[in-house]
């Protein structure tokens, strides 16, 4: 009998590798996928949708928030993957009544490397999940050579509206906008992920840059005009949400798209 510690502190026992595995969580079922474990996922969300096959090939369980208990029940997992942003504790207790709930939590670049190998060793995929880790750290070592000298902007980072919403302190989002050297200009809110009155955003920072995230709400030109013309001088980005919010191994992918994007902010 194995014994295992989750991201949030809970003990799991497993006398047998975990076989069958429900993913409740988008970026982490790209990470099974990445670890070699396509054959042992039985169950996804809807949004899980990268690699795009899975969405044919394995059982679509509902959403993050509400999940198909008997779906889940049916196919007989050994353990389901959750994480504590992503799903509510009331999801997290009820599926404990199927099988084990492993619970991830990932506000860090180190929580993500954490994750990664968590999975190595829960899922038997030691040597893949050291990979994909080795791979990651090589490309922010060569990120950081990147940015090195570029210069600080303060940012407001748009997750939502009506109410506006921005990604605020202890989220993987400010974790990455703070890599790429931009000042988040909602870090100090004790909220999250706080609403935004846009007539007050030259007051709470005045950001150089705003950006607007293609999920989980569509923004589109005319509120990218709302917004700008709140502050005194910000230049309004419409970047991909997946690249400053998803974990796993999506951030190897991440630190090359920001490349990309400093080039645009030139």
């Amino acid at each position: 009998m194995a014994t295992f510690f989750d991201q949030i502190g809970q003990e799991h026992h497993f006398e047998n590798t975990p076989k069958r595995i429900v993913s409740l969580v988008p970026s982490q079922t790209e990470l099974l996928f990445d670890l070699g474990l396509e054959d042992s996922l039985v169950g996804i969300t809807k949004f899980c949708v990268h690699p795009y096959h899975l969405k044919s090939t394995k059982k679509n369980i509902g959403g993050t928030k509400k999940v198909h208990f008997e779906k889940i029940k049916l196919l007989q997992p050994d353990i389901i993957i959750a994480n504590k942003e992503e799903n509510t504790l009331e999801i997290v207790e009820q599926l404990q009544a199927i099988c084990p709930v492993w619970v991830t939590d990932i506000q860090t670049i180190e929580d993500n490397e954490q994750m990664i190998t968590d999975f190595g060793v829960l899922f038997n995929k030691r040597t893949d999940a050291q990979k994909w880790n080795d791979k990651i750290r090589f490309a922010q070592r060569d990120f950081t050579h990147f940015i090195r000298t570029k210069p600080v902007q303060k940012a407001a980072y748009f997750i939502w509206r009506e109410p506006y919403m921005a990604a605020g302190q202890n989220t993987f989002i400010d974790a990455l906008l703070k890599v790429n050297r931009f000042e988040n200009i909602y870090a100090n809110k004790s909220s999250r992920y706080p609403e935004v009155e846009l007539k007050k955003i030259r007051l709470e920072g005045d950001p150089d840059l705003v950006f607007l995230s293609s999920e989980p709400y569509p923004f589109k030109e005319e509120h990218a005009f709302e917004i700008g013309r709140c502050t005194h001088h910000a230049k309004t980005v419409f970047v991909d949400g997946e690249m400053f919010s998803w974990h796993g191994t999506r951030l190897l992918r991440a630190f090359e798209y920001f490349k990309i994007l400093h080039q645009r902010l030139e």
